[in-house]
């Protein structure tokens, strides 16, 4: 294996650390007795602004690599960020599309034991939209919500049909940049989150049956992907009664009022009266039934009331509102975006200030997830130097660092698709998106791990599945991408993906350009001096300069410089 060729100095020196945790001028000529003037040549982009702008590139995207760095820092952060918001949604359901087609050709035989299974399409489309989609920072924050409102391939059904979370995902990105109400409204209608939280097929309560509506998605609507547990201040604080007690959002009666506002619901193509629908259907919101929904009155959060006689669905919309309006959501959902896409621990002005753009995108709109995501990325506290001795950071989570790896490397394959089962990284690591085990994600956003973090009281979210053994996992998925010509695991028929180093092999004859060129891409100009040292120490024997430009890649990429981002 590759990384038997590093020294065990090194990684006894690196491993211990992070379990503690362009210029182009041109002129023009005109005829001889009159020369057109040449205009001067754009200002140099300095060392400074390279790293400045991969900084940011590393919270707004999954990361770039030098050149996209370069034009970052050409373009600006403000413009480049106008500009995603412009691109089109990079969705999922055309490529799962494209490979049921070539499944029913017969290019994939789920017969034969070495080819892979339709429910592996969603992912293969998940890879390749991360990896190669131009809308890179939506789908940055698709990937951050989808471990807010999560739904997860854990439930069978979810896992055997190839749509099920290609087309739920395909809500996240639609509404990342939109906003929140429209989000948590197809969110609630989505199939695969009825199926996952149970409120397909609910049923109005008949006491004869001793049947009631289903509580889970009533629940965890309000937990998770709204309110939280806890009334909070507008900097994301808890409030507490006169007692000094915590001061709950919501209570059992309340769950039970939301359970019958979420009863009539069935897959989608069926007539008005067909509950429940049996053909399964993921292409399609959940459509409501009239007489399968509870009636009556529903009392809701602070004294709303959904007066009885209305129609199913303009009860739905009340209670979406009703959750929608609550001043809980802007602190409660800004800050672990905060958390998912910059640091773990942010001030409680910085969630104030993120909040505030939520509850006023500045032209009177609530719920403007394009003007939320903006203040979580330009925020002071976001933008400010890096102080390696502060709080401010955050653990990269595998996912992130495997699609940063293939983002930064260009990854290619001869068919162009960057396809990736993720089971390898599954099985090291634990994680892959929308494979979580519960609806509450791989990790708490109040984890707080033993140690000097706990003595200090930051929370560190990620490390919730970072251990010694998942933290070997990595660092072997690393160098199996890095050393061989295979970067993704994926089965005989499809092309392989690999990364491309060509660029960098111009630089191994020169061992400082190199590790400054990794630097800028990878840290952001933080590499440490020890590990400066270790990475020089660890390359310069070498000769050939493919092996150089490979272990130093792979050094960067297990250093705690990288896998905690500052």
């Amino acid at each position: 294996m590759f990384k038997k060729r590093v020294t065990l100095p090194l990684r006894s020196v690196l491993w211990p650390a992070l379990l503690a945790l362009c210029a182009c001028g041109g002129g023009g000529g005109g005829d001889n007795s009159t020369p057109a003037p040449v205009p001067p040549a754009p200002p140099a982009i300095t060392k400074a602004q390279l790293n400045d702008a991969s900084r940011f590139s590393a919270m707004a995207t999954f990361g770039l690599d030098y050149e996209q760095i370069e034009a970052l820092a050409l373009q600006g952060k403000a413009e480049w960020f106008d500009e995603q918001l412009a691109l089109p949604v990079g969705y999922h359901t055309p490529i799962v599309d494209e490979l049921m087609a070539r499944e029913a050709d017969g290019e994939f035989d789920p017969f034969d034991p070495e080819d892979d299974y339709p429910f592996l399409f969603r992912r293969w489309a998940w890879w390749h939209q991360a990896v190669r989609a131009p809308d890179a920072l939506r789908q940055r924050v698709a990937f951050a919500l989808s471990e807010i409102f999560v739904a997860s391939d854990n439930v069978d059904t979810l896992l055997i049909f190839p749509y099920a979370l290609t087309t739920y995902y395909d809500i996240l990105l639609q509404h990342s940049l939109g906003n929140y109400r429209d989000l948590l409204r197809e969110v609630t209608l989505s199939p695969a989150m009825g199926v996952y939280l149970s409120h397909l097929n609910n049923a109005r309560s008949d006491a004869s049956l001793n049947r009631f509506p289903d509580e889970n998605y009533a629940r965890e609507v309000m937990q998770l992907f709204s309110i939280g547990l806890y009334e909070l201040n507008d900097d994301g604080t808890r409030q507490r009664d006169a007692n000094g007690e915590l001061i709950p959002t919501y209570d059992n009666d309340d769950i039970r009022e939301f359970a019958k506002v979420f009863t009539g619901l069935t897959f989608g193509g069926g007539g008005p009266n067909e509950f429940p629908n049996a053909a399964v259907n993921f292409r399609e919101p959940m459509n409501m039934v009239e007489f399968a929904h509870e009636p009556g009155e529903k009392r809701l959060l602070r004294g709303t009331v959904i007066p009885a006689g209305l129609p199913a669905q303009e009860d739905l919309e009340m209670a979406i509102d009703n959750l929608f309006e609550h001043p809980n959501v802007g602190p409660f959902i800004g800050r672990q975006l905060i958390q998912r896409l910059v640091t773990s621990n942010p001030s409680a002005a910085y969630v104030q200030r993120v909040a505030a753009a939520f509850a006023n995108n500045g032209q009177g709109v609530r719920g403007d997830l394009a003007a939320v995501v903006r203040a979580v990325l330009f925020d002071p506290e976001a933008t400010a130097a890096p102080n390696p001795s502060g709080t401010f950071g955050k653990l990269r989570e595998p996912v992130e660092r495997n699609v940063a790896m293939l983002r930064q490397f260009s990854a290619r394959s001869d068919s162009d698709d960057i396809y990736n089962s993720g089971l390898f990284l599954q099985l090291l690591t634990g994680q892959h998106p929308m494979s979580a085990f519960s609806v509450f994600n791989f990790f708490s956003p109040e984890h707080i791990p033993n140690g000097e973090l706990l003595d200090l009281g930051l929370q560190a979210p990620e490390f919730e599945i970072t251990n010694s053994s998942t933290i070997v996992g990595m660092s072997n998925l690393i160098d199996f991408a890095v050393s061989s010509d295979v970067a993704t695991d994926l089965p005989e028929p499809l092309d392989p993906v690999t990364l491309d180093f060509s660029e960098y092999l111009a630089l191994a004859n020169d061992l400082d350009a190199l590790i400054d060129r990794l630097d800028t891409v990878l840290t952001a100009g933080q590499l440490s001096a020890s590990s400066r040292a270790a990475i020089r120490s660890a390359i310069q024997p070498l000769d050939d300069a493919d092996f150089i430009v490979r272990t130093a890649v792979y050094l960067f990429l297990i250093s705690p410089d990288y896998s905690v981002r500052i």
